[in-house]
C-alpha cells in the first residue's frame, strides 16, 4: 500500500529502533507478522514491539494470518493514519521514562519487582505504567501510577494485558482492580476472580523445593502448595 508523502515522513521520523524496525517492515510489505519479528529481527515479544509502535502515537491493527508451517499467528498492519501527526507529537516523550523516575521508584519500593516481590538489580528493572498507557493515555509524574518490573514480568504484563477484555473496552478503573496493575491490592486477574502468589525458592530453601517435587512430581506442586495452605488454615 502506497501512504501520502507527508504521511510516510512522520512516520520515518520515528528513531527508536525497535519501533522503527516494525514501522519499516510494514511500510515495505503492508503487515509484518510476529514470526517474522522473531526470525527477522529477534523480537521474541512481539506485542512488546507493537506496543513501542503505538506509543509513539502510531495504530497498529491485529488481526490472525498463517504462518510458515500452517499454524495460526499475529500480525500487525498500521490503522488509521488520518490523525498520525497529533498523535506523535504528543506521544514524544513518553517513550523514554525518566532515570529521575525510576529514582523515586526504587527510594520508595526498593529495588524490587513489583510482580515477583523479589530484589533486584536496579540495572534490569524497567518502569512501567500501571496502567497501560494504551488504556490510560499519558499520566501525571506521580510515583505511585507506575512500577518497577523485571523484563520477564513486563513481557507477561504486556501480553496479559494485550488478552484481556479491557483492552477493546479500555476501561482505566477495571485496570486499576486487576493484579498486573495493583498487586497489592487487587480484586481480579484480567477480568477473572483469580488469586495469585509467587513463591520463589532461594538459598536453603531451594532443598525444599526440589524435596517437593522429588516427593509429588512438578505437575502437581501446586496442587500440593494449596492442600498445605488449607490444611494449615484449618
Amino acid at each position: 500500500m502506497r501512504y501520502p508523502k507527508k504521511i510516510v515522513e512522520k512516520l520515518n521520523a520515528v528513531k527508536a529502533k525497535r519501533p522503527r524496525t516494525v514501522i519499516q517492515h510494514i511500510l515495505a510489505h503492508g503487515y509484518v507478522t510476529t514470526e517474522e519479528l522473531e526470525n527477522l529481527y529477534g523480537y521474541k515479544h512481539a506485542p512488546r514491539a507493537a506496543r513501542d509502535v503505538r506509543e509513539q502515537g502510531i495504530p497498529l491493527e491485529t488481526y490472525r494470518v498463517k504462518s510458515s508451517d500452517g499454524r495460526t499467528i499475529v500480525a500487525y498492519k498500521f490503522g488509521d493514519l488520518t490523525n498520525i501527526g497529533n498523535k506523535i507529537s504528543k506521544a514524544k516523550g513518553r517513550t523514554v521514562l525518566s532515570k529521575t523516575l525510576k529514582n523515586a521508584l526504587i527510594e520508595k519500593y526498593g529495588t524490587k519487582c513489583f510482580i515477583y516481590a523479589q530484589p533486584m538489580d536496579p540495572q534490569i528493572l524497567q518502569i512501567d505504567h500501571r496502567i497501560p498507557y494504551e488504556i490510560g493515555g499519558e499520566q501525571s509524574d506521580d510515583v505511585d501510577h507506575y512500577m518497577l518490573l523485571s523484563p520477564s514480568a513486563n513481557r507477561a504484563k504486556s501480553w496479559t494485558c494485550e488478552h484481556c477484555p479491557n483492552w477493546v473496552k479500555k476501561d482505566p478503573n477495571f485496570c486499576v482492580g486487576c493484579f498486573w496493575a495493583s498487586p497489592e491490592s487487587y480484586t481480579h486477574i484480567a477480568g477473572k476472580k483469580h488469586r495469585q502468589i509467587i513463591i520463589t525458592f532461594t538459598g536453603n530453601e531451594v532443598e525444599d523445593y526440589n524435596k517437593l517435587i522429588e516427593i509429588v512430581g512438578n505437575d502437581k506442586a501446586e496442587t500440593t502448595i494449596k492442600k498445605l495452605i488449607k490444611n494449615y488454615i484449618n
